[in-house]
């Protein structure tokens, strides 16, 4: 068989590339779910699932975690994918097993810190 060297854009012979372009990485985004006493678990955990598809377990964590600390980051991306996550979030409507309900959960979208 006939082995191929690597050429350069002018066409001469080259030394292999051994090294691959990195592509620059985006500032990643926390979506940070708030506490209110105006839903209930089961609310969070049927929003978790439908938004993020997270497992009931998951979810049932989420919200002992956000019940116990006041907020909770549900999700972490780049910015333009948190913050549609965060839209979904607003969308999602109210918690039907609560009367006094008027809407949905607050969430924010924040940076993630870098250390």
């Amino acid at each position: 068989m006939h082995e191929q060297e690597d050429h350069d854009s002018s066409g001469a012979a080259g030394e292999k590339r051994t090294k691959k372009k990195r592509r620059a990485r985006l500032p990643q985004y926390n979506v940070v779910l708030m506490n209110d006493e105006v839903h209930t678990h089961d609310y969070v955990v049927e929003m978790l699932q439908s938004i993020f598809a997270y497992p009931v377990e998951t979810g049932f964590q989420l919200a002992d975690e956000v019940d116990r600390r006041g907020r909770v980051v549900v999700f972490t991306g780049h910015r333009e994918y948190a913050e549609l996550k965060k839209e979904q979030i607003d969308e999602f409507g109210v918690d039907p097993r609560i009367e006094e309900c008027e809407g949905p959960m607050t969430a924010i979208v924040e940076p993630v810190e870098e250390d």
